[in-house]
């Protein structure tokens, strides 16, 4: 009877405790209400319509009544022209833009360390993260400026004054992985380089002065301090990024190079041939069905990923 008693007293207590906390800190469950209301109708309700990935969609009958096709939508993706093209490219871009941005970013973040003016170091940082901010779009017009053939800066400032004949990039599809990359490494180095930086700044400075006291020259700091300690950040963003191994900017895929069908062997990638399916063949299934292969796909190179990383540097691992 007495321990009947003590587990009832401890599930009212314990009841009371959790009362407690709600009331306490009611405000901050007020402030994340939006957020969370955002994140299930944006990302958790539109989950109900992966059904389509494996029907054969009928605007007219409905999602419910429209018929089950199995894994046609699938096995159509595979099947395409293009499954080679656009699967080398998203995957090839992506390991491209991953290593060239981790170093570049972490080039710029050692940069931004070693400025010791406080003003000069905040107005690098906003600078440098503009292209971040900047819309696709925008940054498609941007790209036009320097690349038209007919007034662009590159032929008409650079090429003609050289006496060398302007190039038609627009229709030059072996200029494009060149042109991408510079592109994508501007606009993102910004936002990576300051979350880096923003971990260098968190390192104990003891170690900096022993290194000082001790003779180490900036570049073995560098090398000795500085990336050593780096490295749980960068796995861990990296293994992040792996998520979107099989995604792509469709901004970057589709704006920039203006949709030229004469680029489309450089730059066509799972997005870009998804999109390009849906406005021309209003097929729904097998747009969903790409997507839903894209997130399947980045969720098992994830875990992969995570699990190389557990049995190699466990502290750095995802969970």
């Amino acid at each position: 009877m007495s321990k009947k008693v003590s587990t009832t007293q401890r599930k009212a207590a314990s009841k009371k405790q959790t009362l407690r906390k709600l009331r306490k800190y009611a405000p901050l469950y007020l402030c994340a209400l939006p957020g969370f209301l955002y994140l299930i109708i944006n990302n958790y309700l539109p989950m109900g319509g992966l059904i389509l990935a494996f029907k054969k969609y009928s605007f007219a009958k409905g999602i419910i009544k429209s018929p089950w096709n199995g894994l046609s939508n699938f096995t159509y993706l595979f099947g395409s022209k293009w499954a080679k093209i656009m699967f080398r490219n998203t995957i090839g871009y992506n390991i491209l833009f991953l290593s060239l941005g981790t170093v570049f970013a972490i080039f710029v973040a050692i940069l931004l360390n070693e400025v010791r003016k406080k003003t000069a170091q905040q107005v690098y940082q906003t600078t440098i993260l503009i292209p971040h901010l900047v819309s696709t779009v925008l940054i498609g017009y941007l790209v036009y400026a320097f690349l038209s053939s007919t007034n662009g800066f590159v032929n008409k400032g650079i090429l003609e004054p050289l006496g060398k004949e302007g190039v038609q990039w627009y229709t030059e599809a072996k200029y494009w992985p060149f042109i991408l990359t510079i592109v994508q490494l501007w606009r993102s180095f910004g936002f990576q380089s300051i979350v880096y930086f923003a971990t260098i700044i968190g390192f104990d400075k003891t170690y900096y002065e022993a290194a000082v006291v001790d003779g180490a020259t900036t570049w073995q700091q560098i090398t000795r301090i500085t990336l050593p300690l780096l490295k749980p950040t960068v796995i861990i963003l990296t293994i992040m990024a792996l998520g979107r191994m099989f995604a792509s900017d469709f901004g970057l895929f589709y704006q920039v190079p203006q949709n030229s069908g004469l680029l489309y062997s450089t730059t066509t990638t799972i997005d870009t041939f998804v999109y390009r399916t849906l406005m021309q063949d209003h097929d729904v299934g097998r747009s969903l069905a790409a997507g839903f292969l894209q997130s399947v796909l980045g969720f098992f190179v994830v875990m992969l990923t995570n699990a190389i990383v557990r049995k190699t540097e466990p502290d750095s691992a995802l969970f």
